[in-house]
């Protein structure tokens, strides 16, 4: 669904196939009760090479915040401190796999798994609930819109409903004959069917369906084949490289045409594509479709002040701390401490059950926004129900947690990316087919 963000790696160490990080524990896998003493390990299965590189760096990075928090509250039932693992997936299920049962199968004390991607999760999402570990995925895969994975959460909205905002705003703002032009990788591909269901219920007409095979010297042909379509929007998702490729030589054989795609396209794609179009010519056509995330508050604030303290363990983490995936994947590591503490158990077989529990509780639950808040309150007796960095947490029954959306422009003077126009949690809800 998303598009990588910057070209950085964070500061892990990553399991490839066959290989265990060297700062995890040996031994064979516990889901069970761990003793008093043991680290617990939150592991990023994500993937770290490949054209989807920057998937794995962005979600760790949120593990290495959540665990300042955890222990700077004295830890989890005994356990002081945890540790965050990295596993490759290379973004190919054909990899993935062997690295998922790698693992499962070598790593002390597991707890939770921190993915996967669109990129892999049909292959190994079922090995993992299989293996009873739960799973906070960053998939956007509309397979997983009505999941029956006991041990699979998602706090970021599909692509099903990223295509239904980018196609309402699109309408919104005038727009009213596209092209669609994705990369071939799964990840990109996710938007297409609801984009295009969505732009047409509204009233809109889909002018061309241009598929690009990721990482060619050129794009010609395909721009020539959107030009003679004449849209007046397009909608897009490739990775950066193909995305610059592309956009510079339709700039030179037309102009540029607006566009609208999915995700915090930050740095390295935005980067890449101004090196062949120019900051100020992007600038006029960028629309970017993220998940609404106000980046304020308590649990905010948590998070980026522990983000910007990881830089022993992340490269440049500032980059970081307005992304709705790490901040996602701090909030899954804090709900899964939680969990464990309103379970009094490390056990994830016993403490899954427990993530509603700590997290859409309502009534009269105490709402908490950090670690520490929701520890002590669980220790008082008291009901919680967790807010997190990247916002309220409202699960369906498919441990599915859709949010609201915001549509971001690009400023050429400062870099900055300006929010355009903001669609609340339910407003897609119309074009849901």
């Amino acid at each position: 669904m998303r598009l990588p963000r910057a070209g950085q790696s964070a500061g892990l160490s990553v399991i490839a196939v066959g290989i265990l990080i060297t700062t995890a524990c040996g031994g064979s896998s516990s889901s069970a009760y761990v003793e008093n003493g043991q680290p617990l390990t939150f592991a990023t299965f994500n993937p770290y090479t490949g054209p989807d590189a920057s998937f794995g760096p962005e979600n760790g990075s949120g593990c290495f915040a959540a665990i300042k928090s955890i222990a700077a509250a004295g830890g989890v039932l005994g356990h002081s401190t945890a540790t965050c693992l990295a596993v490759d997936s290379r973004g190919d299920p054909a990899d993935a796999v062997p690295a998922v049962q790698k693992m499962l199968a070598t790593t002390t004390n597991l707890m939770e798994v921190q993915g996967p991607s669109s990129d892999e999760a049909s292959a190994t999402a079922p090995i993992i609930n299989a293996a009873h570990i739960p799973m906070f995925a960053d998939t956007g895969q509309p397979i997983f819109d009505k999941s029956t994975f006991h041990y699979f959460w998602r706090i970021d909205p599909s692509d099903a409903y990223y295509g239904y905002a980018e196609a309402l705003y699109a309408y919104d703002a005038g727009y009213r004959r596209a092209a669609l032009v994705f990369g071939n990788d799964i990840s990109s591909q996710g938007t297409v069917p609801t984009i295009t269901s969505a732009f047409q219920k509204l009233g809109g007409t889909i002018a061309i369906n241009q598929t690009l095979t990721i990482g060619q010297s050129s794009y010609r042909s395909e721009a020539s084949q959107v030009i003679a379509a004449n849209p007046d929007i397009i909608f897009t998702e490739t990775d950066p490289q193909t995305a610059a490729t592309f956009f510079g030589q339709l700039k030179q054989l037309h102009g540029v045409y607006p566009f609208i795609s999915t995700g915090a396209q930050a740095t390295q794609w935005i980067q890449a594509v101004t090196g062949t179009i120019g900051a100020d010519s992007l600038a006029q056509i960028y629309h970017e479709c993220a998940g609404n995330a106000s980046f304020s508050g308590p649990a905010w604030n948590e998070f980026n002040t522990n983000m910007l303290a990881s830089s022993a363990d992340v490269q440049n983490p500032a980059q970081w701390t307005q992304d709705v995936y790490s901040a996602a994947d701090y909030d899954g590591v804090i709900i899964s401490a939680l969990a464990m503490l309103a379970a009094k158990t490390t056990d994830p077989k016993v403490w899954n059950d427990y993530i509603p529990k700590v997290t859409t509780a309502g009534g009269s639950a105490q709402v908490v926004y950090t670690f520490a808040d929701g520890k002590a309150a669980l220790a008082a007796g008291k009901t919680i129900s967790y807010s997190g960095s990247s916002g309220p947490v409202a699960w369906d029954q498919w441990h599915n947690s859709e949010g609201g959306f915001e549509i971001l422009g690009y400023a050429s003077a400062n870099g900055s990316q300006p929010i355009l126009k903001v669609y609340p949690a339910g407003a897609v809800n119309k074009l849901v087919s």
